[in-house]
């Protein structure tokens, strides 16, 4: 019922609607001429028979034989009779079988239906909102990213430019807008004054007109944009845009860190003012098949280790947890720390692996950008690509279908220390990784996955490192939603600030198990504005120290709900 007035305004106002109405009428006007024709007709007929009906029968009459229902009470007994009834017979067929429901639901059930539907798709958000985030494209992206704005208790917005797309999206519980990409009027109806950031993640084209459109409007509010060609990011700039990236070629660079071709030591990942997080995968290093106690890792670089990937699961690190071949680990510590590391631990792995190829699977943006990657690390590769399009004319790419496993060995398979698969399909990653796995138990799968919810699947099928596309971008802009305050990286994994809780004061990091209660690691603390990396777990915690921790999105949540957020 609530629709309703928002219907009649609609059929008021649309001009559509008005001709449509227009036209309905006069049908109408024109069929209830042709009834007053014909019962006329009746009555004159009747008298040249010598019978007498009222004007009312005739009308009855005319009805009853149009609408083909013809009781049979009242007929003619003439030819002429006959014959007028059955051209009345057959311009009611004509006319009110035929053309009235046609004429009926294209002017005004169809309209009707369609009022209905517009009054369903949200056209603007309540003068009042602040704070929220407009999102312009419904991708993998944006599914991630308003997972993780319902998190941080964020507001959010996606435009729709296609009724029945925002009808859908309305219907799975997304806050949606139905507006058009390129209309001021739309952000005006989303309050874009009032904004916290846009995210404009449609093709260069359409990021460009966005930008250019939102400026009109406001100067202050960020726009993060994503670029797919290289010239495109001047252009972007110029448009209007905050922050311009290309995650595409991101994804690329960072599937080609990962490998043992290319990652010489730790990997790093993230930098939270002076405290840096590296992945270190521990692959062919002297750390594979010891525990933790037993590699002394902290006593040799003085590096925390706060947390371990194991086929894409995370795990709290215990002394007695053993390092595997597809063991990652994520340290934490100063660039010296880490340094430290790679000079300890990383000798072994370069003797092995610097002068073998790495295989890339797929020559599209993400494979072109791996490949550039491992360029620029002097690291030799191989790529496979189906399309002759993304051939490039050298001997580092091979044309053919990587599933052909005489393609592969011309690739160097039986060589590759790591195997980078970069194809747009996780279903085909899912084929790959375990084709690969066959052909080469010892080799490091590294794969890209487009949804997260194929990230367990692609471990299953072998692949040693996953790395999302939708988890890189939606971490990228909530890290620069929250500056200072959040740190999200692709994997899942978060690092976050929090006041000491009023009910930790005076006890010790491992007096207040924090890890066992919450599954988050006390990585820093802030004390006084001096940064304690890795600090001791007998350290009693004081009034207005800040915890810098690190844990997954579930724990996190676990962490502020056990210790009130403040």
């Amino acid at each position: 019922m609530k629709f309703i007035p928002a219907q009649i305004i609609y059929f008021v106002r649309n001009r559509t609607t008005k001709r449509n109405f227009k036209l309905l009428l006069k049908f109408l006007l024109a069929l209830a001429a042709i009834v007053i024709i014909y019962s006329v007709l009746f009555h004159f007929i009747m008298v040249l028979e010598d019978k007498e009906f009222s004007w009312v029968t005739g009308f009855y009459w005319t009805l009853t034989v149009m609408s083909t229902l013809g009781f049979g009470d009242i007929t003619f007994a003439s030819d002429l009779g006959k014959v007028f009834s059955m051209v009345v017979l057959l311009s009611g067929i004509i006319f009110l079988l035929v053309m009235l429901p046609f004429t009926f639901i294209q002017f005004f059930y169809a309209p009707w239906l369609e009022a209905q539907a517009k009054a369903r798709a949200p056209r603007e958000l309540p003068e009042n909102t602040s704070g929220h985030v407009i999102l312009t494209n419904f991708d993998p992206i944006t599914i991630n990213l308003v997972e993780k704005l319902n998190q941080y208790n964020y507001k959010y917005a996606i435009i729709a430019t296609d009724l029945h797309r925002a009808l859908e999206l309305y219907d799975l519980n997304y806050n949606v807008v139905l507006g058009d990409l390129g209309d001021p009027e739309t952000y005006k109806r989303l309050r874009i004054q009032n904004a916290a950031l846009v995210v404009a993640n449609n093709d260069d084209m359409m990021n460009t007109n966005i930008a250019f459109t939102i400026r009109e409007i406001s100067e202050k509010v960020p726009i993060i944009t994503n670029a797919d060609a290289d010239d495109s990011i001047d252009i972007l700039q110029l448009a209007g845009s905050t922050h311009v990236f290309q995650f595409m070629k991101m994804l690329g660079k960072s599937l080609a860190r990962r490998t043992l071709g290319a990652s010489m030591g730790a990997n790093v990942i993230g930098r939270f003012e002076q405290l840096l997080i590296a992945e270190a995968p521990a692959m062919r290093t002297p750390l594979e098949g010891k525990t933790l106690i037993e590699s002394n890792l902290r006593e040799k670089t003085g590096l925390t280790v706060v947390g371990i990937w194991e086929r894409g699961v995370f795990e709290i690190p215990r002394p007695q947890t053993r390092i595997n071949s597809s063991t990652v680990l994520l340290l934490a510590g100063s660039a010296e720390q880490l340094n430290k590391y790679d000079e300890i631990f990383c000798v072994y792995r370069i003797y092995h692996t610097a002068n073998t190829p790495v295989l890339i699977l797929g020559g599209g943006r993400v494979g072109r950008a791996a490949a550039e990657a491992l360029e620029a690390r002097q690291v030799a590769y191989q790529v496979v690509e189906k399309n002759p399009k993304f051939i490039e004319k050298n001997e580092k790419y091979i044309q053919g279908d990587a599933a052909d496993i005489n393609t592969l060995i011309k690739a160097g398979i039986r060589e590759a220390p790591s195997v980078i698969i970069t194809t747009h399909s996780d279903a085909i990653n899912i084929y790959l990784s375990i084709y690969c796995r066959r052909l080469r138990p010892d080799i490091q799968i590294v794969s890209r996955a487009n949804l997260d919810r194929n990230i367990s699947k692609l471990h299953r099928a072998g692949a040693d490192l996953v790395m999302s596309y939708a988890s890189m971008g939606a971490g990228i802009v909530v890290n620069l939603l929250k500056p200072n305050e959040v740190l999200m990286f692709q994997e899942g994994l978060n690092i976050f600030r929090a006041v000491v809780h009023s009910s930790l004061v005076g006890k010790s990091l491992a007096g207040n198990r924090i890890r066992e209660l919450t599954g988050c690691s006390v990585i820093a603390i802030n004390r006084e504005g001096e940064l304690n990396i890795g600090p001791d777990p007998s350290i009693p915690l004081r009034v207005n120290d800040e915890l810098i921790l690190i844990g997954t999105a579930d724990a996190e949540k676990l962490f502020f709900e056990s210790y009130n957020r403040n």
